[in-house]
């Protein structure tokens, strides 16, 4: 008896290591790293992304437009929008990891973010400098941290964008809800427009939502889009793949597979 407990025991510790080493040691699949790789081609070698990039902000710039001859002289417009995949290009991170066998992690994306190398999406500074000569204050809120803010601006001054300081640059503290940034920024200005690659960039009715609810909120606000709200394209990353896995951080490669063949529909 003694002994089979004994065995029992080390087979618990045993598969509690090995546990451990699948979820942080092991370096990913191949299977991992090739899922990530189309993407970031689609991103970095397609014209027609390019072309969607400059579709957002010319048709920001044309709705733009057609509001500001109705401004108020006592009006404060803002417009609201995201960082990475927004306004800025990070994919150059994923590549190197794709090429290096790695997928993300906190430290390469801390050394990346301090590098303040990122590039302007397509159309981004072009539009972005053009709202600001036409009196309209830009906010960042990024998910980025507060620790960020420093080379996030350095970044953003090299690409010439306007209002690159700490006082318009809104970075997660307490939660990664944009919510309350939104809410402070509409204290004193009017948000006459939102962009972004995510649909949290616009509204909290997104968050942690499933594919149907994510699908059926955006039906709902069918009139803001191409308008108040721009979307960017991001095939690479977002709350669009978190929904997929019902925001669940801890499958396992395999899980995140079956996952995502289980919500493809065929005929």
């Amino acid at each position: 008896m003694k002994r089979a407990f004994l065995i029992f025991s080390l087979f618990l510790f045993v598969s509690n290591l090995q546990s451990q080493d699948t979820s942080k040691n092991n370096p990913p699949t191949s299977r991992e790293v090739d899922f990530i790789t189309y993407p970031v081609l689609w991103h970095q070698t397609s014209a027609e992304y390019r072309a969607l990039c400059y579709q957002a902000f010319n048709v920001a710039r044309t709705y733009l437009e057609t509001i500001i001859p109705a401004r108020l002289s006592n009006e404060q417009y803002a417009i609201i929008t995201d960082l990475d995949e927004t306004i800025i290009d990070n994919s150059f991170l994923e590549a190197k990891n794709i090429k290096e066998g790695k997928v993300y992690d906190a430290e390469g994306w801390k050394k990346w973010v301090n590098s303040a190398t990122a590039t302007g999406i397509p159309g981004a500074v072009d539009f972005l400098r053009w709202a600001a000569v036409q009196n309209i204050t830009i906010f960042y809120i990024s998910n980025r941290t507060v620790s960020d803010v420093n080379a996030t601006i350095e970044n953003l001054k090299k690409l010439q964008l306007p209002y690159a300081d700490r006082e318009h640059m809104l970075f997660l503290a307490d939660g990664a809800t944009k919510e309350p940034r939104r809410k402070k920024v509409a204290e004193n200005h009017k948000i006459v427009m939102l962009l972004g690659d995510n649909l949290n960039d616009f509204s909290n009715v997104f968050e942690r939502r499933s594919i149907q609810d994510r699908k059926a909120e955006t039906d709902k606000l069918h009139d803001e889009w191409g308008k108040r709200f721009i979307v960017l394209p991001n095939a690479i990353y977002g709350e669009w793949e978190s929904a997929i896995y019902d925001y669940n951080r801890k499958l396992t490669p395999q899980q995140k597979e079956e996952k995502r063949k289980e919500n493809l529909t065929g005929y």
